[in-house]
């Protein structure tokens, strides 16, 4: 089974185009001023306009009011990813406003974090499990710390969903292996510094989406 990779936080163009010609199904730009990874609309513009059609500009956003999610679609967005406390009364909304599909990142540590997935079931189109950023976190996401994946081995969930959390060219594979994920998200883990992409990060993360997964082998995390 392949597995889908996104390619979160971009600011240029140029790692977009690499992303995508390396197999990438998504690109994610970030519009959330406090990140290092923020892009204005017309930055996103930017990235959107060299992505092929099938790689979707993904944009990030945090607890946005109906304003900011009409200007950052205008940007080329073919999807949106909420990373605030949004309710799945709240996610209807911005669907609707947005008119593209709408991706729920949620902070997990445990099987039972994990299956409140299911209460965004009738709002959202897919689910990111991400881990539960640090108590002293200044922005939401998992800052580039992992959980324990094999507690979304076997979730019974009616979204499909991607795997975030500390993922790197070294650990997809076994995350991949060991929480049964078809999808998987990756930011810091392929930079050279805090919002620098590096080119060989993002070329050996995605070779090493495609390579094949033994998923009955022992995984260790």
């Amino acid at each position: 089974m392949s597995v889908a990779a996104k390619i979160c936080g971009l600011r240029e163009p140029r790692h977009a185009v690499l992303a995508a010609a390396r197999g990438a199904r998504w690109v994610g730009m970030v519009f959330f001023p406090p990140s290092p990874r923020h892009v204005e609309p017309e930055q996103a513009r930017a990235i959107a306009n060299v992505l092929p059609p099938a790689v979707d500009a993904v944009g990030v956003m945090v607890n946005p009011d109906d304003e900011a999610v009409r200007i950052a679609v205008a940007s080329g967005l073919g999807a949106l990813q909420l990373h605030g406390g949004e309710t799945p009364e709240r996610i209807a909304a911005v669907r609707r406003i947005a008119g593209v599909p709408v991706i729920k990142a949620l902070g997990i540590s445990t099987r039972a974090d994990a299956r409140r997935a299911k209460s965004f079931s009738e709002a959202a189109d897919m689910i990111l499990f991400d881990a539960r950023p640090p108590d002293d976190a200044t922005r939401p996401g998992g800052n580039a710390r992992a959980f324990d994946w094999p507690v979304l081995m076997g979730l019974d969930l009616p979204l499909p969903w991607i795997l975030s959390g500390g993922l790197t060219p070294t650990n997809v594979g076994a995350a991949i292996a060991s929480s049964g994920a078809t999808a998987v998200d990756v930011s810091s883990g392929i930079e050279r510094s805090l919002g620098e992409k590096d080119d060989s990060l993002i070329i050996d993360f995605l070779a090493a989406v495609r390579a094949p997964v033994d998923r009955s082998a022992p995984v260790l995390q």
